[in-house]
């Protein structure tokens, strides 16, 4: 069980600084005049849905682990296929796998109607999900800092080529890494998750 923790406190320290090398103009209190009860309806509807299904704790993570390996954290993963979307979650790495979009869905839903309006990106929503479902977990907690604008456009092959996937040999997996400023330490980790 400590192994796990270890392995999920890396997962996040990794997506944390792909998330905050992303986006630097982002603050931890972007949505405190906006709508301060929008991160806690977050937190209550990821505590549910774990309560409910408690792996879905790691598939909220592993969820924006995956948005931010393609183009940077900005939920290009959630959105469907259309004719000028080429959805990610066809890719190889998501298809049949991700999962969780329906929390997210319900989270956006639950967001909207407590601020009265629109306000929270799901870029954001997928970010603070993340970190609300490693809480809910027992596992760390960390600052996320908030402003993130989605994504109109999604790329299945961006997807297919930066996602890490068990098929891929070692180089081809560093090399994934390396483009996102991540090293074979970082590929150990995160690669993990996937055994």
């Amino acid at each position: 069980m400590a192994s796990s923790y270890s392995f999920v406190f890396l997962h996040v320290l990794v997506i944390f600084c792909l998330a905050h090398t992303a986006f630097s103009d982002l603050s931890d209190d972007f949505y405190d005049d906006i709508c301060p009860q929008a991160l806690p309806t977050i937190r209550r509807v990821v505590e549910d849905a774990i309560s409910q299904e408690r792996r879905m704790g790691t598939s909220l993570l592993r969820l924006h682990f995956h948005d931010c390996f393609v183009n940077g954290c900005d939920a290009s993963i959630p959105l469907d296929q259309t004719a000028t979307i080429d959805s990610e979650k066809t890719a190889l790495a998501n298809n049949n796998s991700a999962r969780g979009f329906e929390v997210i869905d319900r989270i956006k839903s639950e967001v909207d109607k407590v601020c009265g309006r629109p306000v929270i990106s799901c870029a954001d929503i997928l970010a603070v999900a993340a970190c609300d479902s490693v809480v809910a977990l027992h596992g760390p907690t960390w600052e996320v800092e908030l402003g993130r604008r989605d994504s109109t456009t999604a790329s299945r092959t961006i997807a297919d080529n930066d996602i890490p996937t068990p098929f891929r040999d070692l180089s081809t997996l560093v090399d994934n890494f390396k483009k996102q400023g991540l090293d074979e330490e970082d590929l150990v980790a995160l690669s993990g998750a996937h055994t």
